[in-house]
């Protein structure tokens, strides 16, 4: 059974009935995180469990997202609880973007690889310009990686001082040495919710404490 049914089969109430008559409550959404996070797994599943449609194409070479990218009213629903969506997906959180990094460890040409440095860079610009226009954010962590890094620290202390609501995807949970714990030790004032964007294991959790969180 598709998500979007699993967690609509809610018994209703007087919410819902509320809901079908004047709209769901609307949010828009940034997703972000440093490249190669999940993002744009997490961004698709999402878009796909609700709209059947997807957001954009994923890679294992960091910033292949270099833009942000929109999908409007995708609608959730749990326990007669309802939220429209616009879900945002935006490039990759750097401090350092380096052309040499693409032609060392990716095997691009130096044209490319500086070409790919440069929308990179103006990608996180745009990002950081979305925090102005975005109700809330998911904030998708590799849980394989130490929580304390510099790129985790300054997107959060950034998103605090906005006073922006914010839900950690412990993203990776899949792999062998990810460790949510170690993400929910660290960040305890926010919800941290271990996901596998890739296989799609407890979304349903990150769906519920979405809805629970942006209304």
């Amino acid at each position: 059974m598709p998500i979007g049914q699993k967690l609509k089969s809610g018994k209703p109430g007087i919410l819902s009935w509320l809901n079908s008559v004047f709209g769901k409550e609307q949010a828009k959404i940034g997703i972000y995180g440093p490249p190669n996070a999940g993002k744009t797994t997490l961004a698709n599943r999402i878009v796909r469990d609700w709209a059947g449609d997807v957001m954009g194409a994923a890679s294992e070479v960091p910033h292949e997202t270099r833009r942000a990218r929109r999908k409007a009213n995708i609608q959730m629903s749990h326990n007669g609880s309802g939220l429209t969506l616009d879900i945002v997906d935006t490039p990759g959180i750097a401090t350092k973007i380096d052309f040499e990094d693409f032609v060392e460890n990716h095997e691009m040409h130096e044209g490319e690889a500086k070409d790919r440095a440069k929308e990179a860079t103006e990608g996180v610009v745009e990002a950081i310009r979305w925090l102005d226009d975005v109700d809330g954010i998911i904030l998708v962590m590799d849980a394989t990686t130490d929580p304390f890094n510099q790129v985790n620290v300054t997107i959060l202390g950034n998103l605090e001082a906005r006073r922006l609501p914010v839900v950690i995807a412990a993203n990776k949970i899949d792999l062998p040495d990810s460790s949510p714990a170690t993400l929910k030790n660290a960040f305890p004032q926010h919800p941290v919710v271990p996901i596998s964007a890739i296989t799609g294991y407890n979304v349903e959790q990150l769906y519920e404490t979405m809805i629970s969180t942006f209304k």
